[in-house]
């Protein structure tokens, strides 16, 4: 089940809209030239912005390949699904009412950026940071869960399992929707 997507005023449409040339051009760059060759400045003159809008939009060059676009809005989905979900079950209805809402625009991005990332050897040691970071945001959305553990190991155990199967759905498969949830639901399954 997804839910509907909510109406996005003209300032955050705009910014979407830069965000996504800003990478759109990037990816382009790095596509022609080598990721190491292409600078701050060659990505900002080819989307038309500053170099100071870029930092403003991604701060340095390799946040380009970690999009923070699905995991805030899953994890806040996650901390507010319905309270009679258990944990595993309330992640796999964010995921789905996250990706469910992503426009064909937003999609193609996250497969362009994510297919980078997974090309890019650079970029190892960032996914290795997000998922540490993912867990942490994971477990620290769990303390608004009803019926989630009160102990802070519990919370990040429970927190990187899901990560875990994420890992597993993920690995060099951009945007692993369906193969996700269906992940989600084994686990959900083996700690019932």
């Amino acid at each position: 089940m997804t839910a509907p997507k909510p109406s996005r005023g003209l300032r955050e449409r705009k910014k979407l809209q830069t965000r996504l040339a800003i990478r759109s051009e990037a990816f382009r760059l790095f596509e022609e030239q080598g990721y190491t060759n292409t600078t701050v400045e060659q990505i900002a003159a080819a989307a038309e912005v500053s170099p100071r809008t870029f930092y403003r939009y991604f701060g340095v060059k390799e946040a380009l390949l970690i999009s923070d676009d699905q995991i805030s809005p899953i994890v806040e989905a996650f901390a507010d699904a319905p309270p009679e979900l258990n944990t595993v079950a309330a992640y796999r209805h964010a995921v789905a009412s996250v990706f469910g809402a992503l426009s064909q625009e937003e999609r193609d991005d996250a497969i362009a950026g994510q297919r980078m990332m997974y090309g890019v050897p650079e970029a190892r040691g960032l996914l290795y940071s997000e998922y540490v970071r993912l867990i942490d945001l994971i477990a620290d959305a769990l303390m608004q869960r009803r019926g989630a553990p009160t102990d802070a190991l519990e919370r990040r155990v429970v927190a990187g399992a899901i990560v875990g199967v994420l890992i597993a759905a993920s690995h060099n498969t951009p945007l692993p929707e369906d193969a996700l949830l269906s992940s989600l639901s084994i686990l959900e399954a083996k700690l019932s």
